[in-house]
């Protein structure tokens, strides 16, 4: 017996769905698709999601829908996170989505959703015992996880997302050194209790999730010749080749920055916030390698409804 589903992933940055055939051989997927609906800007650090904001959400649900309806017999499992969990107005989009679109959303805390991320990148990245801190840098908050293959020791949803902190730090472009600055102070009070589960469990692994990191990544790759498999989970990356990378982008205005080899337009905006959050993560837990796994939140979900599904 086969059964189809479509998982979907409400981000505040970008919105993602991934379609699966599932049978007794295994998961076969069928399709994936991601659309920048940013339905934090203008309105995230007010907890408000606004008007245009609203309408890029539905308008890239009712593309959803209309792929899902493809496929017969699909089941849709649909999930919201930080920008919707934390606008006064959240609850009103769910609702108008599900009108709309007949997708029922559900919005899910920030500890189910580092949940799913360290469920996703244990089966995207071999972790084994070394104690890692996984971090998926999403645009309304950031979840870290300090663990290894075979359990979580600590973990932790940060509403500071790169929407959030770019609304609130990056004024000029390129970035000035006091508004680096008073994003680093701004990190060392709010990020405080991961700093000291940081030093109780002394992760020395790095593991990105997704995201910004496959940007990295692909800026890492094309600079030093490696080829692009799509079939590959970890994805390259050093603490070196980073470093060089967060002085050159922290250095350039927006063109200068999409100029770069593997940039994306997507990510070019709140590709400076985020890399100064990694910088200061690396250097603040003393990491001592970087690695980046392809698989993020949808995967997570993906698992964990499979794993529903089999014991029912």
């Amino acid at each position: 017996m086969t059964k189809k589903i479509a998982v979907i992933d409400l981000g505040t940055n970008t919105f993602h769905i991934l379609i699966a055939e599932i049978s007794s051989a295994g998961m076969k997927v069928l399709h994936t698709e991601k659309i920048s609906v940013k339905i934090g800007r203008g309105g995230i650090n007010d907890g408000l999601i606004t008007d245009s904001a609203q309408k890029r959400a539905l308008n890239a649900l009712a593309h959803f829908k209309a792929k899902i309806d493809e496929y017969e017999e699909i089941e849709i499992f649909a999930t919201a996170t930080s920008a919707i969990r934390s606008a006064k107005n959240g609850k009103d989009l769910v609702e108008k989505i599900r009108h709309q679109t007949s997708i029922e959303v559900q919005i899910i805390s920030g500890d189910l959703e580092a949940q799913y991320i360290y469920d996703a990148v244990k089966k995207g990245v071999k972790l084994g015992d070394e104690t890692s801190l996984i971090m998926d840098i999403g645009g309304g908050s950031v979840e870290f996880i300090i663990c290894n293959e075979q359990k979580i020791f600590w973990k932790e949803s940060f509403e500071i997302g790169a929407q959030r902190l770019l609304d609130l730090f990056h004024y000029h472009d390129p970035i000035l050194p006091e508004e680096i600055d008073n994003l680093v102070l701004f990190l060392t009070d709010r990020l405080l209790s991961l700093i000291q589960a940081c030093r109780k469990y002394n992760p020395t692994v790095l593991v990105g999730s997704s995201g910004s990191f496959d940007t990295f990544s692909d800026i890492y790759r094309l600079k030093s010749g490696l080829k692009k498999n799509s079939e590959q989970t970890e994805l390259p990356l050093s603490v070196d080749s980073f470093h060089k990378m967060h002085i050159d982008i922290i250095s350039k205005n927006k063109d200068q920055r999409m100029a770069i080899p593997g940039m994306v337009e997507m990510r070019a905006d709140m590709i400076v916030v985020a890399s100064i959050l990694v910088n200061f993560i690396i250097i603040r837990c003393d990491l001592k390698k970087v690695r980046v796994s392809s698989y993020s939140l949808k995967e997570g979900l993906l698992f964990n409804i499979l794993d529903r599904l089999n014991n029912r």
